[in-house]
């Protein structure tokens, strides 16, 4: 059987009303073109972005109806009653979730596992911001599904030391709760160079010829490669001396190579010192060892060298060393040395070989991996945290987003809908239908045909700014213009600096565009007599200029002159006669007309007032059935259609819902009313007032002959209208 839908009335348009979770399960029978809306943006909404980003699943930044179908079939799946999502609230008791599917867990269950990792298991609901600081929750698990392991998530310590060695040589990377960790491919890495140092290691275990002083070899030939440079040198030096007597003097540092280091602030590791020779030169001499002759910038390096490397060859007290012994110590850790070139390169240097030969050689590549691997397990738990975020959101916001969406329910009960920024206080009223506009220009080559009066406004505040549209639905336009200053608040109920940049003007009311051809009529002559005046003026001042320069010009050259003749008065101006026979004549038209239309009005008799609301209407009329037909025309479509929306129906705004958008200044009726000390007097006012009445009485009786008595016979009305006649 069909769903059973139950519709309202609003705005001139048949809305659907969701009375229960039966309504949005069903939410995808009901014909889409009875929806309100077809689309709208994710942001500029009121309803949290985080809930719009979580239905538009194309991530496009518009939600379209079968994002919301989807979101809400899906949200009435996961609860064992849907009416839940018209409940609304943020929080969800874990008896209300639905049981396990063949295709998932139930969301109850990853709701009671997080109520235990926050320490509440005897809770038995869950809220939003139980799942919506992941931060939190994450910090309260060892492992939380992202694939990373840090030191602490061992307990081991020599596990522990092995991830800190990956860290250290491969570079770490962070968790979902910030710490520094490691993953599967920088761990392959890591024990992948571990094991190919090991094999090489492995390739001169118990070689003697490799290994000659055993597992001291290594040490013996670090110790020989520290000094080895300086050696040569010693001994080639006293090859020389050897050759030639005479060279002997130059080999060794002159006295004056001494002055120049005694000038010097000195230390044993100085460059001046341990530049020069490892010990005194001379021909065919042996290399002190143990002496305090040696060099002692290189007594340390000789002492360990002689302790490490010729001890085990020649004797533990063995003090000099000769050229010959030299060679053949040399000669016996080449091998050695060859096999260090041929170490693998790797990013394990910073390690000693032992230690990386015994991570290669015991389980710790298993062990890391298998915290890898159990970490990894968890990350479904971590898609089910999304998912509760999720449901929890749209307990909150799935129905106000419907009622904004698929209906306008809030908008026309006054309620608050998301797309209203906030009210706008100008001009002595508040305006409630505010849009936020990204682009004004565009905005307003749609929102214009909404046939409602817009404002534009910029709205500043602590060095933000934005852009609004207000909708004024109620009272005049007379004083709205580019340039006024009002004050915005937001949703949040933050104050803005708002100013008018931009006014689409339309009409309120019939009784505005009734006055409309009045106002501008008056402000026509206004207008008129400004620029006549002002012309004036400006002649006046330059008549006035001018007699002033030809005053200052001449004055001082016609001082001393004789005095000027006397100046003939000027004689009588001629009038012309055809000119004042035209006049004569224009004059005489003129009043004919008038005194016909005087007659022929006064004719009429009890006609009179229809007369004159006749040509009232002939003047307003026009206006006011301009002003009807917009008004009747005026849409709320339009406007939400330029900020994004996909209206899917004529959402009208008439009167009585514009005096709801748009309120107007009232003094509340238990104020004290109090006398303006500078109002204007009204006895002009009112002495006009009377004089209108008792013109109307007075000629009316003088119509109707009821004053015929007091007045002459060729003043009552008969005799005047007889002379009307003859002179037509």
């Amino acid at each position: 059987m069909e769903h059973t839908w139950q519709f309202f009335r609003a705005g001139g348009v048949d809305q659907v009303a969701i009375r229960n979770g039966a309504d949005l399960a069903h939410l995808d029978e009901l014909d889409q073109k009875l929806w309100v809306a077809l689309a709208c943006p994710t942001r500029g909404v009121e309803i949290d972005a985080r809930t719009l980003d979580l239905i538009d699943t194309d991530q496009d930044g518009r939600i379209r109806p079968p994002e919301l179908i989807a979101a809400c079939r899906w949200a009435c799946a996961q609860l064992r009653d849907a009416d839940d999502l018209i409940a609304g609230g943020d929080s969800l008791p874990l008896a209300s979730f639905a049981d396990a599917t063949e295709t998932g867990t139930a969301l109850g269950v990853e709701a009671a596992r997080i109520l235990e990792l926050l320490g509440r298991k005897d809770d038995t609901t869950l809220t939003l911001e139980d799942v919506s600081d992941r931060s939190r929750l994450i910090a309260a698990m060892r492992f939380n599904g992202d694939g990373i392991v840090t030191v602490k998530t061992s307990d081991d310590a020599a596990i522990q030391t092995v991830i800190q060695h990956i860290i250290d040589t491969q570079g770490g990377v962070r968790d979902l709760g910030g710490e520094m960790g490691i993953d599967r491919d920088r761990a392959d890495v890591f024990f992948t160079h571990a094991a190919a140092l090991r094999d090489w290691q492995h390739k001169i275990r118990g070689d003697a010829a490799v290994l000659p002083f055993g597992e001291a070899t290594g040490a013996a030939v670090t110790a020989l490669e520290a000094v080895r440079g300086k050696v040569d040198d010693f001994f080639a030096r006293c090859r020389l001396a050897a050759y030639d007597a005479r060279a002997t003097a130059e080999m060794n540092p002159s006295p004056e190579r001494y002055r120049d280091i005694a000038a010097l602030t000195l230390s044993l590791a100085a460059p001046a010192i341990s530049e020069l020779p490892l010990a005194p030169v001379a021909a065919d001499v042996c290399l002190p060892l143990l002496s305090e002759s040696v060099n002692p910038a290189w007594a340390q390096a000789v002492r360990v060298f002689q302790q490490k490397c010729a001890a085990p060859l020649f004797g533990a007290d063995v003090a000099m060393l000769g050229e010959a012994q030299w060679t053949a110590l040399q000669t016996l850790l080449q091998p050695y040395r060859q096999w260090l070139a041929t170490r693998p390169a790797t990013s394990l240097d910073t390690i000693a070989l032992e230690d990386i030969v015994a991570i290669a050689e015991g389980d710790a590549r298993d062990v890391v991996n298998a915290l890898i691997d159990e970490d990894k397990e968890i990350e479904p738990h971590n898609a089910r945290i999304v998912e509760l975020e999720k449901l929890l959101r749209f307990k909150r916001d799935l129905l106000r987003l419907v009622h904004n969406f698929v209906s306008f329910k809030e908008f026309y009960r006054r309620e608050g809908a998301i797309f209203e920024a906030g009210t706008l206080f100008l001009d002595g009223r508040s305006c409630d239908l505010t849009i936020q506009v990204s682009d004004m220009a565009k905005h307003a080559a749609l929102a214009g045909l909404a046939k409602a009066c817009l404002a534009y406004c910029e709205c500043r505040r602590q060095g933000k700014k934005m852009t609004i549209v207000a909708a004024f639905t109620a009272g005049d336009t007379d004083f709205l213009f580019v340039g006024r200053n009002g004050i915005f608040y937001d949703r949040s109920g933050d104050d803005w600096d708002a100013t008018i940049i931009k006014m689409i003007d339309n009409p309120t009311n019939v009784g505005q565009a009734f006055l409309s051809p009045y106002k501008k009529f008056i402000r026509a002559i206004e207008e008129q007599v400004a620029k006549r005046a002002a012309a004036s003026d400006t002649t006046v001042q330059n008549g006035l200029g001018s007699l002033a320069s030809g005053i200052a010009a001449t004055g001082t050259a016609n001082a001393a002159a004789a005095a000027p003749a006397p100046v003939q008065a000027p004689g009588p101006r001629r009038i012309d006669v055809g000119t004042v026979a035209a006049l004569g004549v224009a004059l005489g038209s003129i009043s004919a007309v008038l005194v016909g239309l005087f007659g022929k009005f006064i004719e009429l008799g009890w006609w009179i007032p229809v007369a004159l609301l006749g040509i009232m209407m002939a003047i307003s009329g026009p206006s006011m059935v301009v002003a009807w037909l917009k008004l009747r025309e005026r849409s709320l479509g339009p406007i939400l259609d330029a900020s994004g929306w996909a209206i899917n129906g004529r959402m009208k705004v008439n009167v009585r819902l514009g005096g709801l958008l748009s309120k107007t200044a009232r003094i509340p009726l238990n104020a004290l009313a109090l006398n303006d000390p500078y109002a204007k007097s009204n006895r002009g006012r009112y002495a006009v007032a009377v004089a209108i009445v008792v013109a109307v009485v007075a000629i009316t009786g003088w119509r109707f002959g009821w004053v015929d008595r007091y007045l002459p016979a060729q003043a009552h009305f008969a005799a005047v209208e007889a002379w009307l006649k003859a002179v037509s």
